[in-house]
């Protein structure tokens, strides 16, 4: 079986069910439910048609401590589990795998409760149509709030009795939804000014930030890191003013609380999902694939603005974490770490953070050294739990444990600076950084040893496209081999693995144990093709590459990719693109998403992808794509620029045109590499890179032919700025490139 660790367990299981064949790691934590569950899929709707029952839709995903729950109490229970089957037909779907059909039924669900969240749970007439949604159900009525067997009860005699009024109800809310979500220009319709929109989503944004801990409300408290790379861009055209300032005030003050805060693992790097308190201390203990690739490139940017070691250290934190413990050896990346996970002291039942946390006196009994010159002869422990701390009763707060989980355990948090825990101890700065960094490799020791929480093995295009970008980005950034090395190799597994070269499509995901070295027929299972969410990052990710490699394959494929993009999820009519391919006549409603929120928005991401791909093609019609796209979300824009804050930078790179940076040098030359490192020092969020190596027949001289009269001055690497068609002098010494692109200051001549 390819699947995740779900594999094939010692013990028999009572019940098995179809998604035992399936590959999905949340599919087969459900394959020995006493349900009888369908995949998504024709089979399903089949035998819903046939037999004129309606579908109940459970949708989730393999990290999603609530949906553990819910399979636990409902979906486990034989009394559920024979209702379920005798009356509905029962479809589970992964919603990372199928993210069209999520969107759908979550519009749905968020549009008549008013909230919504997984597990959802949707019943469906047999043509797909929902007529009643939610969330979790208890499986018995608890309070005011009806339990499963409650409300299946009802459905089952609401469809007997009152059929006719259900699917009309469902069939009203449905077409309301259709224009409700649709997104369109008008013909001629220009995107709104991007200085106007920039301004409103910075103020947006500074009435919303919080001012102690950094970051957007006060609890729960998501990274967002879109937020923070808008705020990074808007400072860079605003550095003169105040507001500019301020946002980059924001953004480093936010990086630099979840760095010291207990979000971020002190033991095992890597970012939890959200915290549950304003001071980013206890987290939800999951981790996501997203947040890292996320949180690397805003980090590594942070470090390029502010020249903070920090920020790149943290970083590099991040890409060990996911090197170590999310990468396959094909070059591809798992989707997620769960929370939950058995204690090491025993025990059947699992626990959030049992993987993460420690009790003082563990901390003791793994650190007893005496540390000599310290004030009191203290011991490494007496530090750590100082630096740490970490408290004899645990340090969480009951209100952030509700189910007593974390009960006398402690989640680090730095509470002091080292230069205070130094102080503190009477001994050097240096020897405290020593300390603790011993101290957190023991410890990660002893972690090895616990019971591991889940590993959703599931490598979706659109995550391994955000990965690549942060792996480019830092790489370059930092000039680190090795890490452009993995970037490459990632881009190499997405081409083997997450394209289909015959029909020109990507793949929505493959899994571990996938026969990675390169047999077909291995593919047992129809694939699911990709979404735009697929397209448009792992092309980002490719424009990435190719600018921290100059290896001109990514660019040329990225081309590619843009076009069969183009092909599969253009709206020729309204401008944009829909987020799943308009013919799939299951997939209800046409969506364009329009929040950058966990992971952007594709349609932000494409925005931008069409302005750089313009630059590097010479294809006009990709500008004018990406200004019809922002036209399209204009309205949006306009009134509520928070919730689009990547699509905004889109908007402000194309106000504030791109500069072409042209390398004219050989590739792996000392004084080409030194120009390079002068341009990766910079953030500069609206530039392309490209390097000319004197070969007229080159991908880029043939799209750009203007490029062929740039050339080499006096036998060295040098570098031109190009901007609006106009091209500075030749620049062949790093130091003047680099004044050069903070401040333009160089005599400027006409191309």
């Amino acid at each position: 079986m390819a699947s995740g660790d779900e594999g094939p367990s010692s013990s028999p299981h009572k019940h098995t069910n179809r998604l035992a064949n399936e590959r999905s790691p949340y599919l087969l934590q459900h394959a020995h439910n006493p349900v009888d569950w369908y995949p998504w899929g024709k089979e399903a709707f089949e035998k819903a048609k046939s037999e004129d029952k309606p579908i109940f839709l459970s949708v989730g995903y393999s990290t999603c401590h609530w949906c553990h729950v819910m399979e636990r109490e409902s979906f486990e229970d034989e009394e559920i589990g024979k209702i379920l089957s005798d009356n509905f037909v029962c479809i589970k779907l992964d919603r990372e795998e199928r993210p069209d059909v999520d969107k759908v039924y979550m519009t749905f669900v968020q549009a008549t409760s008013g909230g919504g969240g997984w597990p959802m749970s949707v019943w469906l007439t047999p043509d797909l149509r929902p007529f009643i949604g939610g969330t979790y159900f208890p499986p018995r009525d608890h309070g005011r709030r009806p339990g499963l067997k409650t409300v299946l009860t009802r459905i089952m005699e609401q469809w007997q009795n009152n059929r006719p009024a259900l699917e009309s109800n469902g069939e009203r809310i449905l077409e309301a939804l259709k224009k409700g979500t649709a997104v369109s220009a008008n013909q001629g319709e220009s995107p709104p000014l991007a200085p106007d929109v920039a301004n409103r989503c910075f103020q947006q944004l500074a009435h919303s930030y919080e001012e102690e801990y950094g970051g957007f409300r006060d609890a729960p408290k998501f990274p967002t890191p879109v937020n923070l790379m808008f705020l990074m861009s808007y400072w860079c055209v605003n550095r003169s003013t105040s507001e500019g300032m301020e946002a980059l005030q924001m953004t480093l003050h936010t990086l630099r609380m979840m760095a010291l805060g207990g979000i971020h693992d002190h033991v095992a790097q890597g970012f939890h999902r959200y915290s549950t308190d304003s001071s980013w201390h206890v987290p939800h203990f999951e981790k996501m694939l997203y947040d890292q690739a996320q949180l690397a490139v805003a980090y590594i940017t942070a470090s390029q603005v502010s020249g903070e070691q920090l920020f790149a250290d943290v970083a590099k934190d991040i890409l060990l974490y996911v090197s170590r413990d999310l990468s396959d050896k094909s070059g591809g990346f798992y989707s997620a770490e769960d929370a939950d996970s058995v204690p090491a002291s025993g025990g059947p039942e699992k626990r959030e953070g049992a993987f993460c946390v420690w009790t003082a006196s563990e901390v003791r009994e793994l650190l007893p050294d005496v540390v000599e010159g310290s004030t009191g002869s203290a011991i490494l422990a007496d530090i750590f739990i100082h630096h740490y701390g970490v408290k004899m009763q645990g340090n969480v707060n009951p209100e952030q444990d509700p189910h007593g989980e974390l009960q006398g355990q402690n989640v680090l948090i730095v509470r002091y600076s080292v230069e205070l825990t130094a102080a503190h101890f009477g001994i050097t700065v240096e020897k405290v950084d020593e300390l603790l960094a011993a101290a957190r490799a023991r410890l990660a020791e002893v972690r090895k040893s616990r019971p591991r929480p889940h590993l959703d093995s599931k490598m979706l295009a659109s995550w391994n496209g955000l990965m690549l970008s942060a792996y480019a980005h830092v790489g370059a950034v930092l000039g680190d081999k090795d890490l452009l090395e993995r970037a490459v190799q990632a881009g190499n597994f997405i081409k083997k693995h997450l394209w289909d070269a015959e029909q020109k499509i990507i793949l929505r995901s493959c899994y571990r144990g996938d026969d990675m070295e390169g047999n077909s027929s291995t593919v047992q299972y129809p694939p699911i093709s990709g979404f735009l969410d697929d397209y448009a990052f792992v092309i980002c990710g490719l424009l990435d590459l190719y600018e921290a490699t100059l290896q001109t394959e990514w660019l040329q494929w990225a081309e590619e990719l843009q076009l069969r993009q183009d092909e599969l999820f253009l709206d020729d009519q309204g401008g944009g693109y829909f987020c799943s391919d308009p013919s799939d006549h299951t997939v209800l409603l046409q969506l364009k998403e329009d929040q950058d929120g966990a992971e952007p928005s594709a349609n932000s991401v494409s925005a931008s992808n069409l302005l750089r791909l313009s630059h590097y093609t010479g294809r006009q019609e990709w500008l004018q794509k990406s200004q019809r796209l922002l036209a399209a979300f204009s309205d949006r824009l306009t009134k509520v620029p928070i919730a689009l804050p990547e699509m905004v930078r889109a908007l402000m790179a194309q106000h504030y045109t791109l500069k072409q940076i042209v390398i004219c040098g050989q590739k792996d030359a000392p004084d080409t590499a030194s120009l390079l490192a002068a341009v990766n020092s910079l953030y500069l969020p609206h530039k392309v890179l490209m390097l000319i190596d004197g070969d007229a027949d080159s991908f880029l001289c043939q799209r750009l032919p203007a490029l062929s009269s740039m050339t080499q001055q006096g036998g060295v690497a040098t570098a031109y700025v190009c901007q609006d068609f106009t091209c500075s002098l030749p620049v062949t010494d790093p130091q003047e490139l680099r004044r050069l692109l903070l401040d333009g200051t160089t005599d400027a001549q006409a191309d």
